[in-house]
C-alpha cells in the first residue's frame, strides 16, 4: 500500500484580528491505493512542526491534523501561528528553545536602620532617636524585583540547584551591584513531547532570582550591652545624672569598630555581614536575549 498523489486544496485561509496574532491554514488532499499510516502521509507532504508558511514567513506550522475520508483519500490540515517566545528559531526540539525570562516586582520586609533626611534621596542617615539610640524591632518595606528564568534541559541539574540556592551574586549582574541578587530556588518538572513522530523526554526547569536595592547582606547596628576595654570585656554603662556614677545600661550602647564605647551623642554605625555564599551568576543563568 502506498500514496499515489497529493494536491493542495484551494483556497488557503488567513485570519488576523486586531490586537491578536495572525493565523493561517493550508490543506492537502492525499490519494492512496489503500490504508496507509498517518506518519507516512505526513512525511509525504513534508511539512513539519516549525516549518515556515510559504507566504508569511513569520508564521510557523504549529499543528497538523489528519482526517481519513475513506480507504483511499486522506485530508491533512496544517495550522500556522506566530511562534511563542523561546521558539522563534523554528526548531521544534524543546531542548533547542531559548530560555524565557519574566520579571515582576513586589515588597519585602526588612529592618529599618536608615532614613532619608529632608527632601530628595541623597541624605541617608542612621535611624535613631534624639539620644542617638536605635529603634529596636523597627521594620520597613523595600521593593523587590523577581526574575524567573524558564528553560528546558535534558536532565534536572541537581548539583547546581543544591549548590547555588540561597547564594548571592559575586560580580555585577543584570545591571546590579555585588550581593544585590539572590537565587531563591530552582525547580523542575518532567515533560514529554512528540516532535515530528519522535517522542522526546526532558525537564522544564525554572530558576527564581530576587533583587534588593539594599542588597542581601545583613545590616546590623554596631551596638551591644558589653564593650571592650583593651582585651577585657566589660558591661556597658551610662552615667547616672544625679550621682555621676556609672550604672549598667538598660539598652545597647553604640560601639566603635574596636569594641570600645562611642562618645555620648554619637550615632551607631551600621555593620554589613554577608551570610550567604557568593557565586558568579552570569555563567549559570545567562542574560536576557534582548
Amino acid at each position: 500500500m502506498g500514496i499515489i498523489a497529493l494536491r493542495e486544496i484551494i483556497p488557503r485561509t488567513f485570519s488576523h484580528k486586531f490586537g491578536e496574532s495572525p493565523t493561517a491554514e493550508i490543506k492537502y488532499h492525499v490519494t492512496t491505493d489503500g490504508p496507509v499510516g498517518t506518519q507516512e502521509v505526513l512525511n509525504t507532504v513534508g511539512i513539519l512542526h516549525g516549518t515556515p508558511h510559504p507566504e508569511y514567513s513569520y508564521l510557523l506550522c504549529s499543528q497538523g491534523d489528519v482526517n481519513e475520508l475513506d480507504r483511499y483519500h486522506v485530508e491533512v490540515t496544517y495550522s500556522y501561528s506566530v511562534p511563542a517566545i523561546g521558539t522563534e528559531d523554528s526548531d521544534p526540539n524543546p531542548l533547542a528553545r531559548a530560555d524565557i525570562w519574566r520579571f515582576s516586582t513586589g515588597g519585602a520586609a526588612i529592618p529599618a536602620l536608615a532614613y532619608f533626611h529632608g527632601s530628595g534621596n541623597g541624605d541617608v542617615r542612621v535611624l535613631v532617636n534624639s539620644a542617638y539610640d536605635f529603634f529596636e524591632g523597627a521594620m520597613t518595606e523595600e521593593s523587590e524585583l523577581r526574575c524567573t528564568i524558564s528553560g528546558n534541559r535534558a536532565a534536572f541539574p541537581v548539583g547546581v540547584a543544591a549548590s547555588v540556592t540561597n547564594c548571592v551574586n559575586l560580580d555585577a549582574y543584570l545591571g546590579a551591584q555585588q550581593y544585590q541578587w539572590k537565587c531563591q530556588g530552582i525547580s523542575g518538572q518532567q515533560q514529554v513531547e512528540v516532535v515530528n513522530g519522535v517522542e522526546l523526554k526532558y525537564w522544564s526547569v525554572s530558576v527564581e532570582l530576587a533583587f534588593r536595592q539594599s542588597g542581601w547582606r545583613l545590616m546590623l547596628p554596631n551596638v551591644g550591652y558589653n564593650y571592650l576595654d583593651g582585651n577585657e570585656k566589660k558591661r556597658a554603662y551610662v552615667v547616672d545624672s544625679e550621682s555621676g556614677d556609672k550604672v549598667a545600661s538598660s539598652s545597647p550602647v553604640a560601639l566603635n569598630s574596636n569594641g570600645s564605647i562611642k562618645s555620648p551623642g554619637t550615632a551607631p554605625d551600621i555593620l554589613y555581614r554577608r551570610v550567604h555564599r557568593e557565586v558568579n551568576f552570569a555563567p549559570l543563568f545567562g542574560k536576557p536575549p534582548f
